[in-house]
């Protein structure tokens, strides 16, 4: 019988390096970032400026080149769009989202926006279909200065000397049933904390920065996805993922102070999506398509508002 990540260490008490090698002796490659990303971005050459903004070198499981897609036409004159996907590494439709769009919608905005788009921020863990680094780290806790998170402070660099030009972040995650039965539990177990129970809400959600909510800027992305997918519905408590809804499909989170991606810049249209694959109602080619329309209803509304 397999180890478990929840059985890894004593209960109760945080894992120290020794349980972290366990764990990380348990996560086999299921997928090929070379393959399925970076064959993409190559194809995508001819469109973009393709921009390698760092190298993760992680011992025998290989080193992963970190590329980002930037606007051929780049113009100091407009305002910056920036688009992250894969933050978390398990998120399918968020990588393969922001390539949608970079493929297939991307070149209406020439003129309008310069677009940054980081498909996958975190390969390692895209092909291990998991939320953590190497080194049991999640990325989307560690956007800080002096990040201890290898693919969280590579992004940072890439960003920073846009943060105060960009207009619109939107960071394209999505909920799997996995979040439940895998994540949550090691999560417990890596902390030294119970286990508690939640749901997993049936559906595409935003959840909005609470220090700029904006909150006409994700009904306008709603209203767009609406049209591909279904928006989760509240739990019985008001709640989606114990936090209250702030709006039909809307939570908030203070991104800043949780280290989120979406906090790494001071746009004022800042979203996180969440998509739900695992859905009976849904499909891959369906998800993917939800991150797609998202990042293009949030450029509309964003550069009509600029």
């Amino acid at each position: 019988m397999a180890i478990e990540p929840s059985s890894i260490g004593t209960p109760g008490q945080p894992w120290g390096e020794a349980e972290k090698v366990q764990w990380r002796a348990l996560q086999s490659k299921k997928r090929s970032y070379a393959d399925e990303v970076l064959a993409r971005i190559e194809a995508l050459r001819g469109a973009f400026d393709v921009v390698q903004y760092g190298e993760l070198d992680w011992g025998e499981d290989g080193r992963y080149p970190l590329l980002a897609l930037r606007s051929r036409d780049w113009d100091d004159a407009l305002p910056v769009a920036l688009v992250t996907g894969g933050v978390h590494g398990y998120e399918t439709s968020g990588v393969h989202g922001a390539l949608l769009f970079a493929a297939r919608d991307a070149a209406a905005y020439a003129g309008r926006a310069n677009l940054l788009i980081a498909p996958c921020v975190s390969p390692w863990a895209y092909e291990r279909i998991h939320r953590w680094n190497p080194r049991a780290l999640d990325p989307n806790r560690n956007f800080v200065v002096g990040s201890p998170c290898a693919e969280s402070a590579a992004l940072w660099a890439l960003v920073q000397p846009l943060r105060g030009r960009i207009a619109m972040h939107i960071d394209l995650h999505e909920t799997t049933d996995s979040d439940e039965r895998e994540f949550r539990p090691a999560l417990a177990a890596r902390d030294g904390k119970p286990c508690e129970p939640g749901t997993i809400p049936d559906g595409f959600y935003l959840c909005a920065d609470s220090a700029r909510p904006a909150p006409a800027f994700q009904q306008a992305i709603l209203a767009a996805v609406a049209e591909v997918t279904h928006i989760a519905p509240a739990d019985p408590d008001g709640t989606i993922i114990g936090s209250p809804v702030v709006a039909p499909g809307v939570i908030e989170y203070d991104y800043r102070a949780l280290g989120l991606c979406a906090g790494i810049t001071d746009a004022p249209y800042v979203t996180t999506t969440e998509v739900y694959p695992d859905s009976p109602r849904a499909n891959p080619a369906q998800c993917n398509e939800a991150q797609a329309v998202a990042v293009r209803a949030a450029l509309e509304f964003a550069l009509a508002a600029a």
